[in-house]
């Protein structure tokens, strides 16, 4: 009877988040500095014509990457909780998207060339920025490969000072016609992607939620503890290096073309905690959705506040996911989750 509910429970969890993710897509193609719905698309010439410019060229492409952003930002961050037994651990934190800035602006800073030959490479050199920023904070987080609390607050920190202070070298070589635009990039913005530049982002996050998803019960296991996890069968360092892969992967290939999108990655995993409970067979779907929602969301807030200026969209989540990290901060102070 209680499995029966809980089930009941679940479905109507995941009902309710594929709900909200329609109605964010649908209010993210309402709403920006022009006042145009997708209803104006059946509606006279000229106005169908506008409708058909903004919302099907603009809007649309700029909402699903936001969609696709959220998503993997939130999955990336279950995950690496789950592999570092940290819940404070998250992307931005860690300093990984820090390093997949880092390589994603290597291109344009050694080879030049301009925006257009940058983002022929920015991808690929985004996910080993990524990748390395990962094994470096793994490797100096102890010889478990994970700290708690200060500890990772503090690795996290100084990864991210570090690749700063990177990204602040490579501006200095940049031309100064191509700054303002990178400076946009980085403090994380969505400018409206062309659908060729979309659909290999989609293709890569597809695959690493995919195979998150695949080994979602193990990482069940694995937040029991490394020596539980590998006296139940599981592979310990296999699903460790495949998981810490695939989330380096879609945050790499968010990164390389909204920039640094701060705390979604934190906040979302937890909120979902709430209603959807610790197990990742349902926790990791429902935070990829809650994600994409989020982010859809503040995307469209971020258009509308000071319109018709645009407030990049990594400030909105910073502005949210700055007091909710102290709040868990001071929640997980003294206690021995995910320890």
């Amino acid at each position: 009877m209680e499995t029966d509910t809980r089930t009941r429970k679940t479905i109507l969890a995941g009902a309710g988040l594929f709900l909200l993710l329609i109605v964010s897509l649908a209010i993210g193609l309402s709403f920006g500095s022009t006042r145009i719905s997708p209803l104006d698309l059946f509606r006279g010439t000229e106005t169908a014509s506008l409708a058909y410019d903004l919302i099907l060229r603009v809007r649309l492409p700029r909402i699903l990457l936001g969609a696709l952003a959220g998503a993997a930002l939130a999955g990336a961050g279950v995950a690496f909780q789950a592999i570092l037994r940290n819940p404070l651990a998250d992307p931005y934190i860690l300093g990984i998207s820090g390093g997949a800035a880092v390589g994603a602006l290597l291109p344009l800073a050694i080879v030049g060339g301009g925006i257009a030959h940058w983002s022929q490479f920015r991808p690929a050199t985004a996910f080993a920025g990524a990748v390395l920023a990962t094994f470096l904070v793994i490797r100096l987080a102890g010889p478990q490969g994970r700290a708690s609390g200060y500890p990772m607050l503090l690795i996290g920190w100084v990864a991210n000072s570090f690749f700063f202070s990177l990204i602040l070298f490579m501006e200095t070589v940049l031309d100064l016609t191509e700054l303002q635009g990178i400076l946009f990039w980085l403090v994380g913005s969505m400018s409206s992607p062309s659908w060729a530049a979309l659909i290999p982002v989609a293709l890569a996050v597809a695959a690493g939620l995919t195979w998150l998803f695949l080994i979602s019960h193990r990482l069940n296991l694995l937040s029991l503890g490394e020596e539980e996890a590998a006296n139940l069968g599981v592979r310990v360092a296999t699903v460790r290096l495949s998981g810490i892969l695939a989330a380096s992967l879609i945050t790499a290939t968010v990164v390389s073309l909204t920039g640094m999108i701060g705390f979604l990655g934190l906040m979302v995993p937890h909120i979902c905690r709430i209603f959807l409970g610790s197990d990742h067979r349902i926790l990791l779907p429902g935070a990829v959705l809650f994600g994409a929602s989020f982010l859809v969301l503040a995307d469209t807030l971020a258009r509308v506040l000071a319109a018709p200026a645009e407030i990049p969209v990594g400030v909105i989540t910073a502005m949210a996911g700055g007091p909710f990290f102290l709040w868990l901060y001071r929640a997980q102070r003294g206690t021995t989750r995910f320890e």
